[in-house]
């Protein structure tokens, strides 16, 4: 074969593998709402930026359909110039099933993941095993779960869900760190509605069994929903603007914006007088944070609890907040995990932590005790007791009783404790406290509601006030709430390089 033949061969494999399973399938996946695998990618890495990996693998097991790359697309490219490794399953070709060949290019990409130290990312689009080749199959699936374990805690993993990913393929997703998924075009779930109701009769909907919807805020699977493919690739690049490329580096620096000023007055006004009085904490998230921009995680699940991320002096950080607005900012399993599980990604990936402090405790009742709360809340204690990144904690309202404690007290290693004013520090609050207390007291005097307004003021003044915990100095300082950002970003400064460690040992054994 003379040199133009062979150039000319090598073209024609070039668009051959660009065409995937071709133009009525690619079709298909158009009228389904649904971006290919190719088209993804365009949108979710820097313009021509994206290097192929393995495009001509193909599977070894006649006498099934062959075309080049199996069915998943692999490479490395940038987002905003910090180099990424990613596939892309494509669904018009054997349904984005899994198979040897395809397993095999994406671990070989994970694999060049973890030796340079860049974000790896899963874009998932398909119908699972590749039934054909039986064990290989499997075996694809697991040889891609170790390396996602591997990964863990070493580089970023994003997961998107863009369309099925049923069975044994929602376990690397579940590994990773986040998961954005596609509002009506993307489900998870082991086992199907046909299943289901095959074994224990029960009729149940794809959208309703695994869809974004329930993902989002029954389970706790995904992390963020977006409308349509682009919305889900274009807040990815977001994403990644607050996160390191790796567990040694940092994540990227932007310029100090001006606003909110140092010294916002309007923060004052946000918490009610009346300590019962509800109030929604993201309105002090934003009055702190750089240019008033809060991107949160699981937003929808568990809203008794606000994570997400932010930046104070162009500096990336993790917020962790009791949200009074819904049930009080009370402590329960679902808030206890999703705060556990934000906490461990900021440690793992060297990002200060802010924690806005009112809760009033945990959760009472039956469910919540034979569901476990000890040992659910146990991992939120486990959680900021073991991260060394930087800890800033400000109780705006109440720390009570064991809450206290888990809510990265001063105890737990945390490096500054503030305070506002409105703060009530304490075991309980003061009108239980006075139920156990005083109850015969209260009971009989002559006008027992005055005696009970008389003993709960002496409480709160005397255990309540923020100013007894400053003189033990379990807090470090009592603030306006017009100073917090002044505050935070000071002490950010000072600790940028804490150092902080665990004893040696292979690994804890957090309660789960």
């Amino acid at each position: 074969m003379n040199l133009k033949k062979k150039f000319d061969l090598l073209e024609s494999q070039r668009a051959d593998a660009l065409l995937g399973g071709g133009a009525e399938r690619t079709q298909k996946q158009h009228e389904g709402g649904k971006l290919t695998a190719r088209e993804r990618i365009e949108i979710l890495v820097d313009e021509n930026s994206f290097e192929e990996v393995d495009a001509f693998k193909k599977h070894r097991h006649a006498p099934q359909e062959q075309i080049l790359g199996d069915g998943v697309i692999t490479g490395f490219a940038k987002i905003d110039g910090r180099p990424v490794a990613l596939y892309a399953q494509d669904f018009t070709v054997s349904g984005g099933s899994l198979s040897e060949a395809n397993a095999q290019k994406i671990c070989k990409v994970m694999d060049h993941a973890m030796k340079v130290g860049c974000p790896f990312i899963g874009l998932n689009d398909s119908g699972g095993a590749r039934i054909q080749e039986g064990v290989l199959s499997l075996g694809g699936f697991a040889d891609i779960f170790l390396r996602n374990t591997l990964a863990s805690g070493v580089i970023p993993q994003i997961s998107l869900i863009m369309g099925p990913c049923a069975g044994g393929a929602v376990y690397s997703p579940a590994i990773t760190d986040f998961i954005t998924m596609v509002k009506d075009t993307s489900y998870m779930f082991v086992t199907g509605p046909d299943v289901i109701k095959a074994v224990t009769h029960e009729e149940v909907t794809k959208e309703e069994l695994g869809g974004s919807a329930t993902h989002s805020t029954k389970s706790g699977v995904a992390h963020f929903v977006r409308a349509n493919d682009t919305e889900a690739l274009t807040h990815t690049r977001e994403l990644l603007s607050f996160l390191p490329s790796n567990n040694l580096s940092k994540a990227p620096r932007f310029p100090s914006p001006s606003h909110p000023p140092s010294i916002n007055p309007a923060l004052d006004d946000l918490i009610p007088a009346d300590p019962n009085k509800p109030y929604d904490v993201r309105g002090i998230i934003k009055g702190v944070v750089d240019d008033e921009y809060f991107l949160e995680v699981h937003q929808a699940f568990a809203p008794n609890i606000v994570v997400g991320f932010a930046r104070m002096g162009g500096q990336s950080i993790g917020i962790v907040a009791n949200q009074p607005a819904y049930l009080a900012g009370v402590l329960d399993i679902s808030s206890s995990e999703k705060g556990a599980r934000f906490i461990r990604f900021c440690d793992a990936f060297n990002i200060p932590l802010i924690v806005f402090e009112d809760v009033p405790g945990f959760m009472p009742g039956v469910q919540q005790e034979h569901g476990g709360i000890i040992r659910h809340g146990a991992k939120l204690l486990y959680a900021f007791a073991e991260a060394t990144v930087p800890k800033i904690t400000i109780i705006t309202r109440k720390a009570y009783g064991g809450a206290y404690c888990v809510m990265a007290s001063k105890h737990l290693r945390t490096d500054f404790n503030f305070a506002y004013p409105t703060a009530e520090i304490a075991v309980m609050g003061a009108e239980g406290a006075m139920n156990i207390l005083h109850a015969k007291t209260i009971k009989e005097s002559k006008d027992p509601q005055a005696k009970k307004s008389e003993l709960v003021e002496a409480y709160n003044e005397k255990f309540a006030n923020p100013n007894i915990a400053a003189e033990l100095g379990f807090v470090d300082e009592v603030i306006f709430p017009r100073e917090t950002r002044e505050k935070v970003l000071k002490a950010l400064s000072f600790l940028e390089t804490k150092r902080d460690y665990l004893p040696t040992k292979k690994h804890g054994n957090i309660p789960l």
